[in-house]
């Protein structure tokens, strides 16, 4: 294993599945913490730095949904993945509404369990080398801070979800452009499909919600293209 491994909390209340996922992920060179509920991810949480989490939805006392609902609050910069062998639309979307970056469905298929892991982390890693000459942007009122995953206005400040920071830096960029759906799907997800891009547009509402405090400052759709961040900053 290498001298420093990425770290994953893995949430899983079946002894077994918990067992054959930590064996199997640590033999990809990953170092796993395994907890059998939420209150132990909790407690784990609160003394350990993790760079994923992997959360089993069906759970006794706290389900994997209460448990996503904490972390959010506590934990705003872990990105975290959801288990489950709930397979209803809704199920999937409250998922990805609470701040899931990806979602498997059981049986768990352990080789495909690891690439998505490994992608999501090589994603994690890459905008922060990419960030790292400006990190601070000045955005009308705002005043956003990718670094810290903060939003800034008046005094008041939001903390970010890594997607919702991710996500913003993207339009940042490309503030008065058109960001088609497929481009900021692939580049943030890694995959551009129909529950992705319900995902993306639920985090595309919280951003509104966070800037609205700003009239000059908003998201605009391009009704079946995509969305552009108006700055009014016109080829800025």
């Amino acid at each position: 294993m290498p001298e420093n491994p990425p770290r994953i909390l893995l949430v899983e209340d079946d002894s077994s599945l918990g067992y054959l996922l930590t064996e199997y992920l640590q033999l990809k060179e990953l170092s796993v913490t395994w907890v059998t509920d939420g209150k132990k991810a909790l407690d784990k949480l609160a003394s350990n730095s993790f760079d994923l989490a992997v959360l089993d939805v069906m759970m006794p006392e706290m389900d994997g949904f209460a448990l996503a609902a904490h972390m959010k609050r506590l934990h705003p910069g872990l990105q975290f993945i959801f288990l489950t062998a709930r397979s209803m639309k809704v199920d999937v979307l409250k998922g990805f509404s609470l701040g899931a970056v990806d979602y498997l469905k059981k049986p768990i298929d352990e080789e495909e369990l690891v690439v998505r892991i490994k992608a999501l982390l090589s994603r994690i890693a890459r905008p922060r080398a990419q960030s790292a000459p400006e990190e601070v942007y000045l955005l009308g009122r705002y005043r956003f801070n990718h670094r810290n995953q903060e939003l800034e206005i008046m005094g008041e400040t939001r903390h970010l979800t890594s997607r919702e920071n991710e996500l913003l830096q993207y339009l940042v960029h490309r503030r008065n452009q058109l960001c088609s759906h497929k481009e900021i799907l692939m580049a943030l997800w890694g995959r551009h499909d129909y529950f992705n891009k319900k995902s993306l547009n639920v985090f595309i509402t919280h951003l509104r919600k966070y800037l609205e405090k700003d009239p000059d400052i908003r998201i605009e759709n391009v009704h079946g293209q995509g969305f552009i961040l108006k700055t009014g900053e016109e080829g800025a």
